[in-house]
């Protein structure tokens, strides 16, 4: 007998990878080129916002 191929898609992951990328942008107001190196350094730029609404603590 001979397996047969399954081919799957997942277009659907690729979309909502890319609104998550022009949320994140929005969602910080950031102008064009700091959006532009938001979509490499994204993650500094969540940090910032988080940090700001973490109240602070003495370590």
């Amino acid at each position: 007998m001979a397996d047969k191929i399954r081919i799957e898609q997942h277009s659907g992951s690729g979309l909502m990878w890319g609104a998550g990328w022009l949320f994140t942008i929005g969602f910080l107001q950031l102008t064009f080129w700091k959006g532009v190196l938001a979509v490499l350094l994204w993650p500094y730029y969540l940090g910032v916002l988080f940090m700001a609404w973490r109240p602070y603590r003495r370590p």
